[in-house]
């Protein structure tokens, strides 16, 4: 029973991380530095694996020579591994000597046991650490290079996808396959892969020991080349490239591949364009593999200095593949074989540039191809590792989502090209010519209407929107979904920001869903939940990452982050989004560094209507108001008959024209801006009526101001009738400030106060912080007036990013920061 007592008592089996290391030539480093001066550096080397232990959570089972440590993750593991690497080649610049480390990281099961206190008093370790993922772990290690990390193909997945916890430096890993290798004692090959920094990691091939060797197939040993030379010229290429054993690749869902140009091999140049753009439709109705757009590849082939049409074959395709994070690269071909059309496609490991798959389905006559299309993307989905229910629940035939005319999709294909390269007349010219073709193609509809709002062309994208309505059965889950979105603005305007929400959650490595989600949440001043979103949608696979840097900025602006938001902006700028460079500005003259902002004006376009904006807010800003009021006649000029812009500039050219103290003129501009917005209002089609909503009580409380209570009166009795933009938050809290001001202005400010103080939310709009101080200064009460006041003299980001009415009460929520700050209200 005493003997039973102290038995130990091991634990079930757990999945964990192990981690083990060797300090390379550590006997002969004794021998070279002398038994002090070792001593000394052990010192310091325990010291660093004590810190390095805390800092990622980690387990120390046993020391020598070597390290073996436990980890409940992976990326905690990496993250040991990484700063132990570069913590020892820091040490060696400092002592003047080559210290490195080899590494090997595994994940599987293991048994625990802790050992009896007699065992460890006679030098037995506390924990002990045993199971096939410490063999594993060991072999890993000790082929490594000197400096070198390896990981097996369990740990390679989970580290990288968690790679983003490490930040930025997580971005900048290096990721290299060393194919597969066979290790004494275990049965089966296994995948090898190193990670490391650049600059520190080796990114050579392990050297074979008696333990681990590559694993070569036997159609590439020496003896066999002339017999398979043989096979090949009696057989083949292709037969021997479909009937070959196939390795594994290390794919998890949400991983990323890269579409190669379709091989035609029937001479049939119509088929071109068009099955290769069924093959995608096809393959991104899964929400488990994601398919890398043709936009960010020709994007990434800029940055390799190539051509934009140049070919994506193997080679260049494995190489984006590699650039842009993707895991696979899919080349599909069509043929004729045996008077029967094949469509085949191969799944390619762009690391060694090898087949690893190949699908392939035969069928009669052109009229097949969709079929076969199909066919191959779900075999090739299900050897990805996409569960057979998720294939059947998330595909639909591809004539049901796209079109069954060859060149209807063609046309399409042309479209999409033209609109990637922004060229937009030529992608509405192929569109109409699609939907003429087939008019049940949904996805050339939506197309239509992407041109049109890329063109600011928010009314004329009414018709198509509705025409894609009616063939909404017609599109995919992800493209109904995206349709729902878009038509929210015209139906349900309240909806549509949940309509993005929801859509990005479901679909959460679809760019435009996150981009428009950002968008549409700082539209109602929730910066720091759109500032999540955008930071989501910056990828390495998004080509419109300029966008969402552009939001990003927006964002922290908006929350006074300025050094995050001047480098976002130059980030937008860098990836080419122009219109980023009027924030750039913003962000200095938010600061009050004008000299600074000056220099960014500068470097603005004339023609930029948009940028006038800022220019107006900032000559306000510095009390230059003659140059405010020239500015604002200017934007005016460029944007007469453009719209909503045309209606919104009569706002900065009134706000500089009433601190000017020219106040009928500034009455006058007020009104105008009421009525043209109350008239657009009138067209239940008005594609910009939320902002038109907001202008129009922007007007009305700048009317106000000016001792003007009518327009308020007419304005809010206009509104009664729109119940779908009073349920906006925008709309609604523009309109609560009108009421308060009224209330206020009518001796009443208890009852002001009372409607305005609910909505401080965090995401409040600058000008009911202005109304709360003006409201709690006429009702005495001092302390609160103050409150306010600190608040307009310190949100000054806020002041140039508040989006109400399209940004035409920045001029204003300036001036009233600066008269904040100077402890008087502008009345």
């Amino acid at each position: 029973m005493n003997e039973m007592t102290h038995r130990p008592s091991i634990d079930a089996p757990q999945l964990r991380t192990l981690l083990l290391t060797d300090l390379c030539e550590s006997t002969s480093l004794v021998e070279r530095i002398g038994d002090v001066e070792a001593a000394t550096l052990f010192r310091d080397h325990d010291r660093l694996v004590l810190d390095l232990q805390q800092r990622w959570r980690g387990r120390l089972i046993d020391r020598s020579d070597g390290l073996l440590l436990m980890f409940e993750r992976p990326i905690d593991g990496l993250g040991f591994a990484l700063d132990y690497v570069r913590s020892l080649e820091v040490m060696s610049a400092a002592r003047g000597m080559d210290l490195k480390a080899r590494a090997g990281l595994h994940v599987g099961e293991v048994l625990t046991w802790r050992n009896t206190d007699e065992a460890v008093l006679a030098g037995a370790k506390p924990l002990e650490v045993e199971g096939l993922a410490k063999p594993m772990a060991a072999r890993l290690m000790s082929m490594a290079r000197p400096g070198q990390i390896l990981l097996s193909s369990v740990a390679e997945p989970l580290a990288h996808r968690a790679a983003r916890e490490l930040g930025e430096r997580g971005q900048q890993l290096l990721w290299k396959s060393h194919g597969r290798w066979r290790f004494k004692g275990v049965p089966e090959s296994q995948q090898v892969y190193e990670v490391g920094e650049p600059g520190i990691a080796p990114l050579r091939t392990p050297p074979h020991t008696p333990k681990a060797w590559r694993d070569i197939p036997l159609w590439r040993r020496p003896a066999s080349l002339a017999a398979e030379a043989a096979v090949i010229a009696l057989f083949g290429v292709g037969i021997w490239f479909m009937t070959r054993p196939a390795p594994a690749i290390a794919f998890n869902q949400r991983d990323w591949v890269v579409v190669a140009d379709l091989r035609n091999l029937t001479g049939q140049s119509v088929l071109d364009d068009s099955l290769e753009q069924a093959f995608r439709i096809s393959l991104e109705q899964s929400r488990y593999v994601n398919v890398l757009s043709d936009l960010k590849a020709r994007d990434t082939l800029a940055r390799m200095q190539l051509k934009a049409d140049t070919g994506l074959d193997r080679a260049i395709a494995s190489e984006i593949a590699l650039r842009d994070g993707a895991r696979a690269v899919i080349l599909p071909t069509i043929a004729e074989v045996g008077g029967r059309v094949r469509v085949s496609a191969e799944v390619i490991d762009p690391n060694t540039q090898t087949t690893i798959y190949t699908e392939i389905s035969d069928g009669r006559g052109l009229d097949s191809t969709l079929q076969s299309i199909d066919s191959v993307t779900a075999s090739l989905r299900g050897k990805l590792g996409e569960a057979v229910k998720s294939i059947e629940k998330d595909s639909a035939p591809l004539p049901q989502v796209s079109t069954g005319n060859l060149d209807a999709l063609r046309a399409y294909s042309l479209g999409q090209k033209a609109y990637g390269n922004r060229d937009f007349t030529q992608a509405q010219q192929f569109y109409d010519r699609a939907v003429t073709l087939d008019p049940q193609f949904a996805l050339a509809w939506l197309g239509l209407v992407r041109v049109h709002y890329s063109r600011v062309q928010g009314p004329a994208a009414l018709a198509p929107l509705r025409k894609a309505q009616a063939q909404r059965e017609h599109l995919a889950p992800r493209e109904a979904m995206y349709l729902d979105a878009w038509s929210a603005r015209f139906d349900a305007p309240a909806e549509a920001t949940g309509k993005w929400l929801e859509l990005a959650r479901m679909y959460p490595d679809y760019g435009p869903a996150q981009s428009n989600a950002a968008m549409w949440l700082s539209i109602d001043n929730r910066f720091k939940e759109s500032l999540v979103f955008a930071q989501s949608a910056v990828t390495p696979q998004n080509p419109d990452a300029a966008i969402d840097y552009d939001s990003i900025g927006r964002a922290q602006l908006a929350l006074e982050q300025y050094q995050a938001a001047a480098q976002a902006f130059d980030q937008a700028a860098i990836h080419g989004f122009g219109s980023s460079l009027r924030r750039r500005m913003a962000v200095e003259a938010a600061q009050r560094k004008f000299t600074e902002a000056e220099k960014f004006e500068a470097k603005l376009p004339e023609g930029d209507q948009h940028a006038y904006l800022e220019r107006i807010s900032m000559a306000v800003d510095q009390a230059q108001l003659a140059d405010a009021r020239s500015l604002a006649r200017t934007a005016l000029k460029l944007t007469k008959g453009s719209g909503f812009d045309g209606r919104s500039f009569l706002m900065p050219l009134a706000i500089a024209q009433w601190l000017s103290g020219n106040r009928e003129e500034a009455l006058k501009n007020a009104r105008v801006a009421a009525e043209m917005a109350k008239k657009a209002l009138a067209d239940v089609h008005d594609a910009d009526a939320e902002d038109d909503a907001s202008l129009a009580l922007a007007a009305s409380l700048l009317s106000q101001r000016l001792g003007d209570g009518a327009v308020a009166d007419s304005v809010l009795a206009a509104l009664a009738s729109r119940k779908d933009l009073i349920g906006l938050p925008s709309v609604s809290e523009l309109s609560t400030v009108v009421r308060a001001e009224r209330e206020r202005i009518a001796g009443r400010p208890e009852a002001a106060i009372k409607l305005l103080t609910p909505l401080l939310t965090g995401n409040e709009r600058f000008q009911t912080r202005v109304a709360l101080r003006s409201a709690y200064q006429d009702a005495g009460h001092r302390e609160q007036a103050l409150e306010q006041a600190q608040w307009l003299q310190k949100r000054r980001g806020m002041a140039y990013m508040d989006k109400a009415c399209g940004y035409c009460l920045q001029a204003l929520n300036v001036s009233d920061s600066n008269a904040a700050a100077k402890g008087a209200a502008l009345q």
